[in-house]
């Protein structure tokens, strides 16, 4: 009969180094891969707390807008946008999918993916887009107003 010998001080540290690992990779991995989504309805009010009765309305924001999820409450989700700003919005205004906002002033909308195509408008800074594809560098998108056109990766967030 073989006798395995005992060494408790070494297997609790084999049991705690491996739930350090654990725990340290769902703190990256949640950091890394944070949720965006996007409102999903024609207008919404971002607010200060989960809530709407004890809540003040912060700002207002337009269909499209991409949003960064930092957790959820209830029926409320908690986030930062392309602005580094935070706040609450309810749930039931976001949606799940790929949109972009413009994050310098007045870029240049193009009829192709590329500089040689055609300027077909201009966007300020803060407009909200839906993203119909993506071509290298350049990405197809599409207004809440229906507006479509091509827009370099660099000029949006």
């Amino acid at each position: 009969m073989l006798k395995r010998s005992c060494r408790p001080g070494r297997d609790m540290t084999r049991i705690w180094l491996a739930i350090l690992i654990l725990l340290m990779s769902h703190v990256l991995t949640g950091t890394a891969w944070a949720e965006r989504m996007f409102v999903n309805s024609g207008k919404a009010n971002i607010r200060s707390g989960p809530g709407t009765d004890k809540y003040d309305v912060l700002w207002e924001v337009e269909r499209y807008y991409p949003v960064e999820v930092i957790r959820k409450q209830g029926g409320w989700v908690y986030f930062r946008d392309f602005e580094g700003d935070e706040g609450w919005i309810h749930g039931k205004l976001l949606g799940k999918g790929a949109t972009v906002i413009t994050r310098t002033d007045m870029v240049n909308i193009r009829s192709g993916p590329g500089t040689q195509h055609d300027l077909i408008f201009k966007a300020e800074r803060g407009v909200p887009f839906k993203v119909l594809k993506r071509q290298g560098d350049w990405i197809h998108i599409q207004s809440a107003d229906g507006d479509k056109g091509w827009i370099h990766k660099k000029l949006v967030w």
